[in-house]
């Protein structure tokens, strides 16, 4: 079973850990996401090195969903199903895809997110080996936690 460890992101000074650091940055990449519904940001870290980044979004060169809407909202699917019908993809996935297009390997990477993985994320990001993810908020898939349990990498629920 994995162990979820929570952090506050403060050191003894005001200077932020590399938790918080991270978790940061990964807010401000969230800013630049295209989705109505939720904004998410997410990078890729090794060695306290940023790899890559990632927010939640329409494939390159596509119509945002802000600009065309969101299929999902007017179909009135709930956070957490049916994502195959969003246009978008996850802060996760783009993060994974920009490392691979640009050739830099994420083995052993750290994921920093403003939200939990769904299962479709955490399957890749097991897949890509990534050791370890810090995230803060939560989203509605419990098979998600199952996988990167089973899959030995570590979560930390960050409270910055």
């Amino acid at each position: 079973m994995n162990k979820e460890i929570v952090k506050s992101g403060l050191e003894t000074t005001d200077r932020p850990d590399w938790d918080a650091y991270f978790m940061e940055i990964a807010a401000v990449v969230a800013k630049r996401a295209t989705c109505g519904r939720r904004r998410v940001g997410a990078i890729l870290v090794k060695d306290k090195r940023i790899l890559s980044t990632g927010y939640n979004g329409a494939p390159s060169g596509l119509r945002h969903c802000l600009e065309v809407g969101c299929l999902r909202e007017r179909l009135g699917v709930p956070s957490g199903e049916r994502a195959e019908l969003c246009r978008g993809l996850h802060a996760e996935q783009n993060a994974i895809i920009q490392a691979a297009l640009h050739g830099v390997p994420i083995e052993g990477a750290v994921l920093y997110c403003t939200n939990q993985p769904c299962s479709v994320c955490a399957k890749m990001l097991v897949n890509a080996g990534v050791r370890r993810i810090v995230f803060t908020g939560s989203y509605p898939d419990e098979l998600a936690v199952d996988i990167l349990g089973e899959a030995g990498i570590e979560m930390t629920i960050f409270r910055g």
